[in-house]
């Protein structure tokens, strides 16, 4: 570590405001001077510094056995970290692009998910990487991967949607003895409406604890990633319009899920919405609509509604995109309905 910490990763220190990527960034960072074990691999995020820039500076910093280039082979590089977990280092994988996850199923589902049942031992990586769509980056740079791993035991799935819960979000990945699959909506890196000013301490936030985003007595709205923004505009619509107030949980972990604060929540306001980004058969709608179903469904005072992307590939055309992507107006609309119900 010939090299002085990178400028851009001490805006924390110097009480400026950091985008949802600049915390993601302060969180490896972070993570990697706490802890000799915790080590970075990926395509192109060392001379490079990441597609995105999330690791930029890292190379110059730590050097090239703890920030790793790799060849474009997901199953290839993802298969080593799990020898090198194995071996008691921790590595945290970057996919380029999350879409790109698929070739490394194998070894992520079948060897790394099931390392612990077996009696492996822990496998504490991080596969960590954009997803979403809104950026017309067609159907190979906009999926989101949540779905695709939330049916295999062992794994931990998180989905931030502010800076503050992405830097302490990473830091407890990172710290988890388990699997993590940790998205990062693309849409979010830098949106200037995120910035925050971060706290200079150290921090997490544990995973499988959802929060509140806004309390309301009518109407839970259930949601996560890029769709906590859009809900909160269609919640605040829905005040200004309707007089109906809507309850937002952000469930930042979808495995763990916090069950508990959905069901307290419903109890309350007798009516839900479940709203994602993900498509819409097999999303993770349907999963907590069964789960209600069988724990509080004499609280419902309404159908379970959920807002989503419609069943297709994500289109090249922004038009297309425009309308295959859930919009606040889907949102406002869907809560009305609930609202008279």
């Amino acid at each position: 570590m010939n090299h002085p910490a990178p400028k851009h990763l001490k805006k924390t220190a110097r009480g400026e405001p950091v985008t949802l990527l600049e915390a993601v960034s302060e969180g490896l960072f972070e993570e990697m001077v706490r802890d000799d074990s915790v080590f970075l691999m990926g395509e192109d995020i060392g001379v490079y510094g990441g597609a995105f820039k999330v690791t930029r500076g890292f190379l110059d910093y730590f050097g090239d056995l703890r920030v790793i280039d790799t060849p474009i082979a997901e199953g290839g590089f993802t298969g080593a970290a799990a020898g090198a977990a194995h071996m008691g280092l921790r590595p945290v994988v970057e996919m380029q692009f999350m879409d790109f996850i698929s070739p490394a199923y194998d070894v992520l589902t079948n060897y790394i998910a099931t390392s612990l049942y077996r009696g492996a031992g822990p496998m504490p990586i991080v596969v960590r990487g954009p997803v979403g769509g809104g950026n017309r980056g067609g159907p190979f740079h906009s999926q989101n991967v949540e779905m695709a791993f939330f049916h295999t035991p062992g794994f931990k799935i998180v989905y931030p949607s502010t800076a503050y819960d992405a830097k302490g979000l990473i830091k407890a990945a990172i710290r988890d003895d388990n699997p993590v699959i940790f998205e990062e909506h693309k849409a979010l890196y830098r949106a200037p409406t995120l910035r925050e000013v971060l706290p200079d301490e150290d921090y997490v936030v544990p995973l499988g604890k959802a929060r509140t985003v806004r309390e309301g007595s009518d109407l839970t709205l259930v949601t996560y990633g890029a769709m906590v923004h859009k809900s909160v505009e269609a919640a605040r619509k829905l005040d200004q319009e309707d007089g109906v107030g809507v309850e937002i949980i952000d469930l930042r972990t979808l495995l763990p899920l916090d069950e508990d604060a959905i069901v307290e929540s419903l109890k309350r306001t007798g009516r839900i919405l479940i709203v994602h980004e993900d498509t819409r058969t097999g999303g993770i709608a349907g999963e907590i609509a069964i789960r209600l179903n069988e724990r509080a469904f004499e609280w419902l005072d309404a159908p379970i509604l959920r807002v989503t992307a419609i069943d297709s590939p994500v289109p090249y055309a922004g038009s297309l995109e425009d309308y295959f992507l859930p919009q606040v107006e889907d949102i406002v609309t869907a809560g009305r309905y609930l609202a008279a119900y």
